[in-house]
């Protein structure tokens, strides 16, 4: 089993069924392979969730009816309800309702950070797990 830490990620539980908006400066389709890779300023909406990268390539399902998976890269940023991780590549599955978040991924809680090699999120129930070289830094709280 993994090594790893387990925390909570985002306001409350994404339902993957929700529409996926993508706005983006340019796109390019490839109507054989059915992909779409979107560049410039890209954001995707989904629910509560954004995320935004220079460059994201869309694969669809058999047929145009629907997307399979999104890999974004380039330098990704991944905003749920108050929590805020980045990295370098992100991939989201959503048929299995996760994002893999690899290369100095550093996830930031308010006054809390912590920092992997690789998060992944499942976005059915706001968790995240962290692993390969995790660190974090924690605030202490109040007066004691």
């Amino acid at each position: 089993m993994a090594q790893g830490t387990n925390v909570a990620f985002g306001a409350l539980a994404q339902d993957t069924k929700l529409p996926v908006e993508v706005t983006a400066d340019n796109l390019a389709v490839d109507q054989e392979t059915g992909e779409a890779v979107f560049t410039g300023n890209v954001l995707i909406g989904q629910g509560e969730m954004r995320l935004s990268a220079p460059r994201v390539l869309v694969i669809y399902l058999a047929e145009q009816k629907g997307i399979e998976r999104m890999e974004a890269t380039g330098g990704v940023t991944l905003v749920s309800g108050p929590d805020a991780a980045e990295s370098e590549r992100a991939d989201y599955n959503i048929a299995q309702g996760t994002i893999v978040m690899t290369g100095n991924v550093l996830l930031d809680q308010g006054p809390n950070a912590l920092s992997a090699d690789k998060m992944t999120v499942q976005i059915s129930d706001g968790t995240a797990q962290m692993s390969g070289r995790v660190k974090t830094i924690i605030q202490p709280g109040g007066d004691n």
